[in-house]
């Protein structure tokens, strides 16, 4: 019956290709995704299929079954800023320079094969089309909490405050990759981020005749740069630890003593208490370095994700899928990333995953990336997806297993408090 899931994507080739390849020239940003959607809901109903759910503005999902066991399955809908790329919107500079156009292609692809056998099985499979994973267009998403539109700035925040995946007993995510050393990544650990904003106060005075009567907010900023610099010594490798920034606002004119400076970064790391240890550490720092000067500074902190961890036997399932079509040499396994992503804040409730694939050619995030393989991205990862699928509605005791060996580290209250800033 798998080599029948197999032979209906093959059958449907075509249509996926021209699915993903319409998807990926209309890329949207984080709860703008509503061409996206349009597209998505297209494709549904020429398959008799039908949303279920819609959610968190721009999200919505698809189930298919009844009963015991739920697995779920996501693919994100939102575009990243990529100015450059040569399928960017020219208005907003989205492009699918992180993947996720594929990501919706592949899981549509293996669900309607699912769906073909469903009848055949007890259980269900719910197929989540989650909006903003890519932490930016921040004012503009601050925008919609205060007008009552979301509750928090990432998709699968929203969900998961609205307990859209309290029925569910695992989930199956991937992403495309850039490395082309290995065709796929599995049991990786993501890092945890947490958002600062830092406005460095000083004040104005005319900058040839008069500085001694100014308080410089850059150069405030400056001695905070060197400041963070200087603690970078401190960080482990293994905590995969970074402090990334950008200055917003520089000031108003070269002939004035700036008294504003806006510095925006991420600290990010794979350890969740040294997460808040160093963001402590960089939010000292700042005050600091402004006191130091003679000024003063704004810190603002937004969560950002959780740190990802994944569920060891669910990963064996989807393994198994995986050699299918790759020799182990050409899986990478327990890899570290820097990168970050909302499902880390999935995996504090659910046993989930989220294997890597390639087929990709260019930088991930940047304007040279395009789908090389559509083959290797889209069909092979359909017909992993839709066998590990199969491997576990064939064998509820494996669902059981993986629930089994999961243990939540949060409570549902400490996570809302945790987003609430709390």
């Amino acid at each position: 019956m798998k080599q029948d899931l197999y032979s209906y994507i093959d059958a449907h080739r075509e249509e996926t290709f021209e699915l993903g390849d319409r998807l990926f020239h209309n890329p949207e940003l984080g709860f703008k995704e509503f061409k996206t959607g349009k597209i998505i809901r297209e494709y549904l109903e020429k398959h008799d299929l039908k949303v279920d759910k819609e959610y968190a503005l721009t999200g919505f999902s698809v189930s298919i079954g009844s009963g015991k066991p739920h697995i779920g399955i996501i693919a994100e809908l939102d575009a990243i800023p990529t100015q450059g790329h040569p399928c960017a919107d020219p208005e907003t500079t989205a492009a699918h320079a992180c993947g996720h156009s594929t990501q919706q292609a592949i899981t549509l692809a293996a669900l309607t094969a699912v769906n073909e056998q469903i009848k055949d099985f007890k259980g269900t499979v719910t197929l989540f089309f989650t909006p903003a994973e890519e932490f930016t267009d921040l004012e503009y998403r601050k925008q919609l909490v205060r007008d009552g539109k979301i509750k928090y700035l990432s998709g699968k925040e929203n969900m998961l405050a609205d307990k859209l995946f309290d029925d569910i007993d695992c989930i199956i995510h991937l992403h495309a990759m850039g490395d082309k050393r290995y065709h796929f990544s599995v049991d990786s650990v993501l890092s945890g981020f947490i958002h600062k904003k830092i406005t460095f106060i000083g004040k104005a005075s005319h900058a040839a005749v008069l500085p001694q009567y100014g308080i410089n907010a850059l150069h405030e900023a400056t001695l905070f740069i060197n400041a963070i610099n200087m603690l970078r010594e401190t960080f482990v490798d293994e905590d995969m630890t970074r402090i990334h920034g950008i200055i917003d606002d520089g000031g108003n004119t070269v002939n004035s003593i700036p008294d504003k400076v806006v510095y925006e970064c991420y600290v990010r790391t794979v350890n969740p208490q040294v997460l808040h240890e160093l963001n402590e550490k960089v939010t000292k720092a700042a005050e600091h370095c402004a006191a130091a000067i003679g000024g003063s500074c704004i810190v603002e902190d937004t969560p950002g994700y959780l740190p990802l961890h994944q569920n060891d036997k669910l990963n064996e399932v989807i393994y198994e899928n995986i050699l299918n079509f790759a020799d182990a040499k050409e899986v990478k396994w327990h890899e570290y990333s820097a990168a970050a992503g909302d499902v880390g804040d999935i995996c504090v409730f659910k046993p989930i995953i989220q294997y890597g694939y390639n087929g990709i050619s260019g930088r991930i995030h940047g304007a040279d990336m395009a789908i090389e393989d559509p083959e290797e991205v889209y069909i092979t990862q359909a017909k992993v997806i839709a066998g590990a699928v199969y491997d576990l509605l064939k064998d509820p005791n494996k669902v059981e297993e993986i629930k089994d060996s999961f243990t939540p580290t949060m409570t549902y209250e400490e996570y809302i408090n945790y987003l609430n800033k709390k």
